[in-house]
């Protein structure tokens, strides 16, 4: 099944065949979406481990029994978004990043949220056929089937390339250098790029002016992206792990996502960020 590098918790996973190997300590030492969805409480690289197992044995994660399931999973996910948001036509394709297929060009609503609905960043992976072939037969292609590369500048022009305008596309924390290339494409071929700054736990204070750039961050556990990125907000999705809106485009997804939400909400005004320290991840200290 080659190689697969994956983030949870804020460390580097590898997963070979069916070995887990957790690279790093977890930055997050608790979190109130693992306490929701798991019932955990702290977090050290045995439940990393635990966490990981769970997503492979259930779900499939890297592995040729990957299951799609299009439902949707959280509140304010970012596949969760792009797929409501493709439904309404706002976008007409996504770039994504899937375990077994890495960059791929997707124009159905469906996969985008089979692809990211129980998944964490992806760093590294290798192609896996019967991903690949679910993945092609579902509406996506596939930056490279050969290597599953994970570019996704090269995965917006792709999308450009086969004639798609509206485009929604992900980017990890870690490759968040990437976010002003893409403005760089949007602007040379004329047209509108929605970018999802998501996986952003490790971020550090030099990424802050890449994120800038896109149209939504996810906070995940980050204090770096509460504080800087926070106030420069002009909406905040959530609490404990808020998403931060800073375009009129991220504006116009949101309200877009929100049309189909059945969850009651309250909205007032605020100055931004809006912190609720018992609802925020906490990041570890000891390393």
């Amino acid at each position: 099944m080659g190689e697969h590098i994956i983030m949870c918790c804020g460390a580097r996973v590898r997963i070979v065949d069916d070995n887990i190997e957790v690279l790093d300590e977890p930055r997050v030492g608790c979190c109130p979406l693992m306490r929701k969805l798991y019932a955990i409480e702290k977090i050290d690289r045995k439940i990393v481990e635990k966490l990981v197992r769970l997503k492979i044995d259930k779900f499939g994660i890297c592995t040729a029994n990957r299951v799609f399931d299009a439902e949707l999973w959280v509140p304010y996910g970012a596949s969760e978004m792009i797929k409501i948001c493709m439904k309404q036509g706002l976008f007409d394709a996504s770039v994504i990043v899937c375990d077994g297929a890495g960059t791929v060009i997707v124009s159905n609503a469906d996969l985008v949220q089979a692809i990211g609905a129980r998944l964490t960043g992806i760093v590294k992976t290798s192609p896996i056929r019967e991903i690949i072939n679910y993945i092609s037969q579902n509406g996506g292609v596939l930056l490279d089937e050969k290597s599953a590369k994970i570019d996704q500048v090269s995965g917006v022009l792709k999308a450009i390339e086969l004639g798609y305008r509206k485009i929604a596309v992900t980017v990890a924390g870690f490759n968040a250098s990437q976010i002003p290339q893409i403005r760089d494409l949007e602007r040379e071929y004329e047209v509108e790029v929605a970018i999802f700054s998501v996986c952003n736990t490790c971020v550090t204070e030099s990424d802050i002016e890449y994120l800038e750039q896109a149209d939504l961050v996810w906070a995940s556990a980050s204090k770096i992206i509460r504080e800087k990125i926070g106030k420069k907000a002009v909406i905040q999705l959530g609490v404990g792990i808020p998403v931060f809106v800073l375009t009129r485009k991220g504006k116009e997804a949101v309200f877009t996502y929100l049309t189909s939400f059945k969850d009651q909400l309250v909205i007032f005004r605020r100055k931004l960020p809006y912190i609720v320290e018992e609802k925020t991840p906490k990041l570890r200290t000891d390393i």
